[in-house]
């Protein structure tokens, strides 16, 4: 049947990849998808790229922390929230400090100016994540959220080589 999605294009001689069961593709289109939806709104309202948002909502929560620690808590390039750092310093929305004794290394944090952003979108952001969520009963919300969490654990133990607990 060549209309059919799940062997359109592929011989018997290639490997089988089904797609729409594959989680990591799953994941990864569904957060596009999210991410998209609500970036299109602080695009427009603030003139903020995804990788910006991120940098600002992670400092609203962490600040102090260097570029490199934003990059580890958004699993971002290291590249990608440099870019998006520069461009936040440029318009006033981050500041740097030099931390310490260590001249070489430097922390962000919010502005004033950040802060109003951040103060604006937050809300929005977890207003937008409630109506995403309100189809699901408390149980599942429960349950998707202890998932991820496992998901997340079981994929940095596998960074690490470390086995999985029970």
């Amino acid at each position: 049947m060549p209309d059919d999605p799940s062997t359109a294009g592929n011989a018997q001689s290639h490997a089988v990849l089904d797609l729409e069961r594959f989680l990591p593709y799953r994941l990864s289109v569904l957060s596009n998808r999210v991410s998209q939806t609500i970036a299109d709104f602080y695009v427009e309202r603030f003139g903020l790229a995804v990788t910006e948002w991120r940098v600002i909502a992670v400092l609203g929560r962490f600040a102090g922390l260097s570029a490199n620690g934003v990059a580890v808590r958004t699993a971002m390039d290291k590249v990608a929230v440099s870019r998006a750092v520069a461009r936040l310093l440029e318009r006033g929305l981050l500041e740097r400090e030099v931390h310490g004794d260590d001249r070489r290394r430097s922390v962000l944090a919010l502005s004033e100016a950040g802060y109003g952003i951040y103060d604006e979108v937050a809300p929005l952001a977890l207003d937008f994540e409630q109506r995403l969520l309100a189809g699901m009963e408390a149980p599942e919300r429960d349950l998707l959220f202890r998932l991820l969490d496992r998901l997340d654990e079981l994929e940095l133990q596998a960074e690490v080589g470390a086995e999985p607990r029970d």
